[in-house]
């Protein structure tokens, strides 16, 4: 049986090319965020963490729009492949969400999962942005620093919400043993309150 050569999804010749592909990457990226942010936003118990999900939520909305007519201009489509690296990056979220942990252990590491997903798309802008300075694309560079500015406020706000609230309180949580145990103890305390209560009231 003869074997074929897969063809190339985008050939990528120059650095034009390049370009428009690492666009297309990065606008697959955000459509993917977009899909696993209100799972985040659910999994989250803190309120504040929950509050800066769903607006980098909508943050994230606008910078697929801003791809999206960045891409047209150059009149190409956003369709290409999907951006496999943010897929296994959102992957570890996932995992995360799905974990037996207690509620602040895990919104600690919701916390680490989005940072990680912050400086992915950081990368990605940031080698975009180079791209589009050397091509003299400088309407392109300007809205692909604005993005990385928004990319790297969203990462900070994370570190200090981490830092003053929610990585505290994740030290301050129970083992899995001592939760035990305090359920123990209060099945116990409550089944002697019952008693109590019967031999009072007869």
């Amino acid at each position: 049986m003869e074997s074929r050569a897969i063809p190339s999804l985008m050939e990528l010749d120059t650095l034009r090319d390049l370009y428009l592909h690492e666009l297309k990457d990065l606008y697959s990226a955000e459509k993917q965020i977009i899909k696993a942010l209100p799972k985040m936003v659910k999994a989250a118990s803190n309120r504040q963490l929950k509050s800066a999900f769903n607006q980098h939520l909508e943050q994230t909305k606008r910078q697929a729009k801003r791809l999206e007519d960045l891409l047209a201009g150059h009149g190409e489509s956003s369709r290409g492949p999907k951006c496999q690296g943010m897929e296994g990056v959102l992957k570890e979220g996932d995992e995360m969400i799905g974990e037996d942990a207690d509620e602040e252990v895990r919104d600690a590491g919701l916390i680490a999962a989005a940072q990680r997903v912050e400086h992915y798309e950081i990368a990605g802008y940031g080698c975009a942005r180079t791209y589009a300075e050397l091509l003299g694309d400088k309407k392109g560079a300007k809205v692909l620093d604005t993005t990385i500015k928004e990319e790297g406020a969203a990462d900070h706000k994370l570190t200090k919400l981490a830092r003053s609230v929610i990585n505290v309180k994740a030290k301050a949580a129970p083992s899995k043993s001592s939760r035990a145990k305090n359920k123990r103890e209060q099945s116990m305390v409550s089944g002697a309150l019952k008693d109590f209560v019967k031999k009072v009231t007869g």
